[in-house]
């Protein structure tokens, strides 16, 4: 049977800033190659309250869709408004994947798989730690998480806010060790690896979440932000020989988890890393 004239699948991303996102390609991309049609619209609202998220949410099952991506700064704020949370949504404390079935809304965590999947692609089976980790908000407590999958891994979470990653400590105790630190300089002290889980660095912002100067050849650095795919935190560690791993690869899998999620087919990868590409390179000239 011809599906040229099936109607497609209705995906989306809801968060702020959200122009930069590669998850419309990805996921197009994605369904193109498994013989589906998809349309994924960025749905950018900024500054929307818990009323405002209640509205925009209940309206995705009568408009159609079949799920949503959620990004900052939503991640955490879509918690109390979804019918049901996967395992790994409520250890996180974030969503960032809303499965729509039979009007009822199911949020996953797929950056927590994602990166984990990412990491030892890029590390190794067995990444070294102890980890610095910035940032305890939505990306980096899904981060935290799948950290604490790997054994013996110290985690050390800084973030501006110390309640933040004071909670996130707590949420873990027992799963892995986690220490609060007060500085990233505390933090990087003797770190084997480093982790960005904070919008720094993201364009426009030119900032970088770790001195330079706090880096070191033998370490390992990760960056969630793919826009750019080299943050200044990711230059800096390249500068000095550091092994880095940009957000490319978490971007890639958490993309390829939700699709999963989204439409009960195995997602392909080389698709998605070539949508992936595609949007995050523009051709030159």
């Amino acid at each position: 049977m011809a599906h040229g004239h099936a109607r497609p699948i209705l995906l989306g991303l809801i968060g702020s800033p959200i122009a930069h996102s590669a998850s419309p390609a990805m996921h197009e991309a994605a369904a193109e190659a498994v013989g589906l049609r998809a349309h994924y619209q960025l749905i950018d609202v900024p500054g929307a309250d818990g009323a405002q998220l209640r509205t925009l949410l209940s309206a995705l099952a009568p408009i159609g869709f079949s799920g949503v991506n959620v990004t900052f700064p939503y991640k955490e704020r879509v918690l109390p408004l979804l019918d049901d949370l996967s395992p790994g949504a409520r250890a996180v404390g974030a969503v960032n994947t809303i499965v729509v079935r039979d009007g009822r809304l199911t949020g996953h965590n797929t950056d927590t798989t994602g990166f984990a999947r990412a990491l030892i692609e890029a590390f190794g089976p067995r990444p070294e730690g102890p980890v610095a980790l910035v940032g305890a908000g939505g990306v980096g407590k899904a981060v935290a998480v799948a950290l604490a999958q790997f054994e013996g891994i110290e985690v050390r979470l800084v973030d501006a806010d110390p309640a933040k990653a004071e909670a996130v400590a707590a949420a873990l105790a027992g799963h892995a060790a986690v220490r609060v630190c007060g500085s990233v300089a505390a933090a990087l002290d003797g770190a084997r690896g480093v982790v960005n889980g904070t919008p720094v660095g993201m364009l426009p912002d030119r900032g970088t979440p770790v001195p330079a100067e706090l880096l070191r050849p033998g370490m390992w650095v990760a960056d969630a932000v793919y826009s750019p795919l080299w943050t200044p935190l990711l230059v800096d560690a390249a500068r000095i020989g550091a092994r880095t791993m940009t957000g490319r690869e978490l971007a890639i899998h958490q993309a390829l988890d939700a699709f999963a999620l989204f439409t009960g087919r195995e997602a392909p990868a080389e698709a998605m890393a070539r949508a992936f590409d595609r949007a995050v390179t523009p051709p030159a000239g």
